[in-house]
């Protein structure tokens, strides 16, 4: 009987959970760069309990989905995606060093390149800067030049190199803000090899309608979690009877 109380209990509260990860994939199917973010259950035993047959469910393994998404020309010059694997470094608000597939770049006030959301983007040195009234080319290896709009356009100026790195997928974890960071929280190096297509914006890589019929199923195993609970009640309310009539 508690076996069946604390798995159904406990699997209901973890179905709840990735119901909540899977409206949350769902809702960033259009976001780009965005990841799949997968979870698991499984049951586990409680600590310390007077009887063996108590157990629970955790939900085991959280991984993300590094399958990369479908690449979408937009013949914009600030909007980039990595070919193939790789990420792009960005100045998190605490400082430290984070990474994204997100692209979609944009140059602020200051003449700082920056995502849409502000965070600088890593180069060689540093966040990058981009002089102001130039006409800027990305190449395939991240590196950053720029012509003069006004007067003689035969003259390229190198700026800076995009940190582009490689880091093992399994060494990564996704944060609260939705950028990667490294396990160990030491900056990844830089990858040579990685390579960036200009001009191209990568898109989310969830398959929507996985993702519904994951979200039924799910709905599915909730409901028949809370009916265990249900059945529990009604079979310790008979054992009561019983126990009260002898």
């Amino acid at each position: 009987m508690d076996r069946l109380i604390y798995t159904a209990m406990t699997g209901a509260s973890a179905t709840m959970g990735q119901e909540a990860a899977v409206a949350h994939n769902m809702a960033n199917a259009t976001s780009t760069g965005f990841k799949t973010e997968l979870h698991r259950l499984r049951a586990v035993p409680v600590q310390n309990a007077q009887l063996p047959t108590r157990a629970f469910v955790a939900d085991a393994s959280v991984a993300d989905d590094f399958s990369p998404g479908p690449l979408q020309h937009t013949n914009r010059t600030l909007d980039m995606a990595v070919q193939g694997k790789g990420w792009f470094a960005v100045q998190a608000p605490d400082g430290t060093e984070a990474y994204t597939r997100d692209g979609s770049f944009e140059v602020n006030a200051n003449g700082n390149l920056q995502t849409r959301s502000g965070l600088p983007v890593i180069g060689t040195g540093g966040p990058i800067a981009i002089p102001p009234d130039v006409i800027v080319e990305v190449g395939a290896d991240g590196s950053i030049s720029t012509v003069q709009r006004s007067g003689a356009r035969n003259n390229t100026s190198a700026v800076d190199q995009l940190k582009l790195v490689n880091p093992p997928e399994q060494d990564l974890r996704r944060g609260p803000d939705g950028l990667f960071r490294l396990a160990s929280g030491d900056p990844a190096p830089a990858d040579p090899a990685a390579r960036v297509a200009s001009g191209y914006l990568e898109g989310s890589n969830v398959n929507v309608v996985e993702q519904m019929v994951s979200m039924i199923s799910l709905a599915r195993q909730f409901e028949m979690q809370t009916k265990m609970l249900s059945t529990a009640q009604e079979m310790d309310r008979s054992a009561s009877q019983l126990v009260a009539k002898s």
